[in-house]
């Protein structure tokens, strides 16, 4: 049994441009369009915003400039056309519960407890409780007596499922069973995917000073990964201390 008191995010896919069909529209539409951003996203998302006032090749000429005026004037429909794949891991099911509250723009696939044996499980240590030696050993002496019953149960309940012929059953009925003992604090993985507008409202709220810790250290892992891939769609986050030694993210343009 491991205790984890830092998350990781690790950006699994991006979008790519399709050139070839770009440059067949332009032709088709007698349209021409240049664009000065490399990043998949960021053209696409200028892309679709042209589209509606069918504007390439007019108007503003940067693709910082051009996201730029759409963040200030809260066009956030046209940042719904990028999208981006992570695996979030070393974070508890809490997290995951206040997570996967995030509906629109998301998709999540989330490590199963009725499959995954828990019997190796790690947990996650909340900072405050971490940092004071009392507190700590009672969370500890919680998780211990948890994770046991977890581990008795899971050997008993698959003796008594020993008629079931299949195995993979035989273990998933008694897992199933079983995890009800298992604590919020119990480590989780999750793949999620999610648009660029579902995660700025994602970094809005969580990545501040009255969000829960844990997920405002993934917010802020997010928000740190999201200015080096799209900078034009989030250069505009600015970081802040918060009281508790962690920093939170604020923006003038909320709510795109």
């Amino acid at each position: 049994m491991n205790i984890i008191r830092e998350p990781s995010v690790y950006l699994f896919g991006r979008q790519v441009v399709n050139e070839a069909e770009v440059d067949r529209f332009l032709q088709q539409h007698g349209l021409s369009w240049q664009t000065d951003t490399e990043v998949g996203a960021e053209r696409l998302c200028e892309a679709a915003g042209r589209l509606c006032y069918m504007s390439f090749g007019k108007g503003r000429k940067s693709n910082k400039d051009y996201i730029g005026h759409i963040l200030e004037v809260g066009h956030g429909s046209v940042l719904e056309h990028a999208a981006w794949n992570f695996v979030i891991a070393g974070v508890s099911r809490s997290f995951t519960h206040e997570l996967v509250r995030h509906r629109a723009g998301w998709a999540y696939s989330q490590l199963s407890q009725r499959y995954v044996d828990e019997s190796e499980a790690d947990f996650v240590e909340p900072d405050v409780i971490a940092g004071d030696p009392e507190l700590h050993e009672v969370w500890l002496e919680s998780i211990r007596a948890s994770h046991g019953a977890y581990v008795k149960l899971v050997d008993k309940l698959a003796e008594k499922y020993a008629e079931y012929p299949d195995k993979t059953m035989r273990r998933k009925l008694a897992r199933q069973a079983a995890r009800s003992v298992l604590p919020n604090a119990t480590e989780t993985k999750i793949f999620v995917t999610a648009n660029a507008r579902a995660i700025r409202h994602f970094i809005e709220l969580r990545c501040s000073g009255f969000a829960d810790v844990e997920i405002r250290k993934v917010a802020g892992l997010i928000l740190q990964i999201m200015q080096k891939e799209a900078p034009n769609i989030f250069g505009d986050y600015q970081w802040v201390d918060v009281p508790d030694g962690t920093r939170a993210a604020t923006t003038p343009h909320r709510k795109v």
